[in-house]
């Protein structure tokens, strides 16, 4: 009993509520920052995000043959429904958001079938099928969130560490496609000077991360992003072109492409989509959930899909796509150790001017894509050592978490280190598969339940092995209860 209420304690950071005010008392990820702190790093999360909103965007537009100017709408109205689903995830309303700091944006594994949509539907009516089947599946996603959220339960330290350090290693790849260039097939792709810029990004955002301290060190991405840009500009990487042709104001317009049109293979692929996207969503918020120091539980992930999916139906009205839970962010969160979820809100409110104002968007997209993959490395890395970190809390001394890591780990990275090992199967299963987080989460729970769930039920036990005195038992989670 001696223990308890050390045990209590959220964080080593929280003060003591005998001697300072009671708005002090509350959790880190309620807390709130300066105004200025509040803004500052608020952009700093647009900033290492936007290159994923905007991609999605970009690509069906060119598919469908969009204008330049259309090209800007669809781009804009990614940007202002990404600001409102993050809204709805850290703010929250009723059972809606899982209100912790989680970035929400256009989600990468709808691309493919969004692809597929326009070549079987043509470019005409291929926007408006995509956003007919983006509502029913958004729908469907919003009556199975609460299901979801009881998976929580098969989500104990070995399979979480497992899964957040494949997010990490998994989104290594984009860093170092955005450190080359982010287009293979310009002549520049993987030029020495793109390299090079990566590479200075790093290196600032590494010596302000060791000799600075305080805010200018919590900022240190954001800082690295605007030095390197800055840089970038003698040595020809920063385009501007895009300020030339960007409006003042724009608003999206309900339906600006066309009435939504609802076709069966089209909704079909887009609810496998979907499931896949609340997969990936739920691995995400546990992994927050452990960095942030507040678990995610059954609840806090049923709201959270619930938010993802609300913002992903309402979305389609003014011409955007699913949204998702942004990895990457998990990372700065991570590396900032900024834990208030009014940072990240404050982040979906510039996300939504920018969306209102098509100038302002088009000057961050002024950052050269090599100049992210510099921070990248940073961010994404950071995942990786939380995972690490998280398996550090299982008992990787038993064989069965041994052989769960290692076979986990293996096939979600098959995506990675072979990107076309599922090329002969068809591409319905390829959404899936070519996801390695999804199969590697599933693959980690599904071990899980075959180690210890399904043999304690056979032996009659709670399958954690011989019971355990003391503090160390409270130190690990119980791998049959996953809690």
């Amino acid at each position: 009993m001696a223990e308890k209420p050390r045990s209590s304690d959220r964080s080593s950071t929280q003060p003591d509520s005998a001697h300072t005010p009671a708005r002090e008392d509350r959790h880190p990820v309620d807390q709130t920052l300066p105004p200025l702190r509040l803004v500052t790093t608020g952009l700093q999360h647009v900033a290492a995000m936007y290159a994923g909103v905007v991609a999605p965007p970009l690509i069906i537009g060119a598919a469908v043959g969009l204008s330049v100017t259309e090209l800007t709408f669809l781009t804009g109205a990614s940007l202002f429904l990404a600001g409102v689903a993050t809204l709805l995830q850290t703010v929250g309303v009723w059972k809606i958001g899982a209100r912790l700091p989680f970035v929400n944006g256009v989600t990468f594994a709808s691309v493919a079938p969004m692809l597929a949509i326009n070549k079987s539907e043509g470019a005409e009516n291929a926007l408006p099928v995509i956003f007919g089947a983006c509502m029913v599946a958004a729908a469907l996603g919003f009556v199975v969130a609460p299901y979801f959220g009881k998976l929580v339960r098969f989500f104990p330290p070995v399979v979480t560490g497992t899964v957040i350090t494949l997010i990490g290693v998994s989104l290594m790849p984009v860093a170092f496609n955005w450190a080359q260039g982010g287009d293979p097939a310009e002549p520049s792709f993987g030029a020495a000077k793109n390299i090079a810029m990566a590479g200075v990004t790093l290196l600032v955002v590494v010596l302000l991360r060791r000799f600075t301290r305080g805010f200018v060190k919590q900022i240190a991405v954001l800082i690295g992003l605007a030095v390197g840009t800055l840089i970038a500009i003698p040595v020809g990487l920063t385009d501007f072109s895009a300020l030339k042709s960007a409006g003042l104001v724009g608003f999206p317009t309900p339906f600006h492409f066309g009435a939504p049109q609802f076709a069966v293979a089209a909704i079909v692929s887009m609810c496998v989509v979907m499931l896949v996207s609340m997969t990936e969503s739920t691995a995400d918020m546990l992994a927050l959930g452990e960095i942030v120091e507040r678990p995610a539980d059954e609840k806090t992930i049923a709201a959270g899909l619930r938010a993802d999916t609300l913002g992903s139906f309402v979305s389609p009205f003014f011409n955007g796509f699913l949204a998702t839970a942004f990895a990457q962010n998990i990372g700065l969160v991570a590396m900032t150790k900024i834990r208030s979820r009014w940072v990240v809100a404050a982040g979906g409110g510039i996300l939504i001017l920018l969306g209102l104002c098509p100038v302002a968007a088009a000057l961050i997209a002024t950052v050269p894509q090599p100049v992210l993959g510099g921070a990248g490395v940073v961010l994404f890395g950071s995942v990786a050592a939380s995972g690490i970190r998280t398996l550090a809390r299982a008992d990787l001394g038993n064989d069965d978490n041994i052989v769960i890591v290692a076979v986990s780990l293996a096939v979600g990275l098959v995506p990675v280190a072979a990107p076309d090992f599922y090329h002969v199967l068809p591409g319905s299963a390829r959404i899936i598969l070519d996801s390695g987080i999804s199969t590697g989460c599933a693959t980690a729970v599904l071990l899980n339940l075959v180690f210890h769930h399904w043999r304690s039920s056979r032996r009659g036990d709670d399958g954690a092995g011989p019971a355990e005195e003391g503090p160390a038992r409270e130190d690990r989670t119980d791998p049959a209860s996953g809690r």
